[in-house]
C-alpha cells in the first residue's frame, strides 16, 4: 500500500530557514518511501503582523521557497502538497493557497482557502486573518494521485463539514487540512474535528501542522500534533505538539507516515452506508 507522509515545521519570517526545514523533510519522506509529502499551511513564512505578511509575499514563479520545493520534488520524484502565500488583488492582501507539486516539479493543482480565521479568544490570541488575506471563492474538484483522489482544504475549513462532504460527493478519498492551529483551539478541538471529518466523509484525513513559536517575541504559537486519520476515525499517525517544545518545537522538522488502504476505505463505505435523506434536506454538492 502507498505511504502518505506528513511533515511538521515551525515557519518563521525567513523563507530561507523554512525552505531548509522542508528540504530536510523531503529527504526523510523520500527515504521512507512515501508516495507524497504533505506540508503545513503557510510553510513559506509566517509574519509577525498583517503588514509583514503582505510585504513578504512574492509571485509563485519568483518565490525562492516555491522554486526550491519544485526542484526538490523533481530531484526526489516526490509529489509535495504545501501551503503558501500568493499576491492578491488588492495588493494590501495575500492569498492563502495550497498547491500540489507533482513528481516532475510542476504545480498541477491549486486551492485558495475559503474560510478565514477571525477569532478573539478570551485570555487567548486575537487573530484576524481577513485583515491581510483574500478569501477563496470555490472548491476544487478532487484529483487522482498515487495515494487516491485528493480533495484540498486548509485549516479553518476544518470547522465546516459542508466542504468536506461536498468533496466526498465529488469522489474524494483523502481530504487535506494543512494547518497552523492556535494552542487553545488545538487543545480543545483539533483531534476531535479531524476525526469527525474522517468519520462523516469515510475518507482519510491528512493534516500537516505548524508547531511552536513563530517569532522571537513569542506572539504567535502553533499547536502541532499533525496527524493522519483513517476512514473509521482512527488516528494512524501523529506527531508531537507545542507542549513538547522548547521555543521552536521538538517535533519541528519531523515526519510521520501511514499506509493509505483504499480497499479498507471502500470496505468502510460499503459496510456503513451513509444514505442521505435528500427528500427531507438538500444534498451537499
Amino acid at each position: 500500500m502507498p505511504l502518505a507522509a506528513i511533515g511538521q515545521i515551525c515557519s518563521t519570517s525567513s523563507m530561507t530557514h523554512n525552505l531548509a526545514q522542508c528540504r530536510s523533510l523531503i529527504q526523510k519522506a523520500s527515504t521512507a518511501g512515501a508516495s507524497a509529502l504533505f506540508l503545513p499551511e503557510a510553510s513559506d513564512y509566517i509574519g509577525s503582523s498583517a503588514t509583514e505578511t503582505v510585504s513578504l509575499c512574492q509571485p509563485i514563479d519568483k518565490s525562492p521557497f516555491v522554486l526550491g520545493l519544485q526542484a526538490e520534488a523533481a530531484s526526489h520524484r516526490l509529489p509535495i502538497n504545501v501551503g503558501i502565500h500568493e499576491p492578491a488583488s488588492p495588493p494590501t492582501k495575500v492569498k492563502n493557497t495550497l498547491i500540489w507539486i507533482d513528481a516532475t516539479g510542476a504545480i498541477v493543482q491549486r486551492y485558495q482557502k475559503l474560510h478565514l480565521f477571525d477569532v478573539e479568544i478570551r485570555n487567548g490570541p486575537i487573530l484576524k486573518e481577513s485583515n491581510s488575506v483574500e478569501k477563496g471563492t470555490r472548491l476544487e474538484d478532487p484529483f487522482p494521485t498515487a495515494l487516491g483522489k485528493v480533495g484540498l482544504l486548509i485549516c479553518f475549513d476544518l470547522r465546516f463539514p459542508e466542504p468536506g462532504l461536498a468533496l466526498r460527493h465529488r469522489g474524494a478519498q483523502i481530504l487535506t487540512y494543512p494547518s497552523a492551529f492556535t494552542v487553545p483551539t488545538g487543545k480543545a478541538h483539533w483531534a476531535t474535528l479531524l476525526r469527525a471529518r474522517a468519520i462523516e466523509t469515510q475518507s482519510y484525513v491528512v493534516a500537516a501542522a505548524q508547531v511552536g513559536f513563530h517569532n522571537e517575541e513569542k506572539t504567535r504559537r502553533s499547536y502541532g500534533h499533525g496527524m493522519i486519520v483513517d476512514p473509521w476515525g482512527k488516528v494512524v499517525a501523529e506527531l508531537g505538539g507545542e507542549e513538547d517544545d522548547r521555543g521552536r518545537g521538538l517535533d519541528a522538522g519531523e515526519i510521520a507516515v501511514a499506509e493509505i488502504d483504499l480497499e479498507g476505505l471502500e470496505k468502510v463505505r460499503r459496510e456503513m452506508p451513509l444514505l442521505r435523506r435528500t427528500d427531507v434536506y438538500p444534498e451537499i454538492l
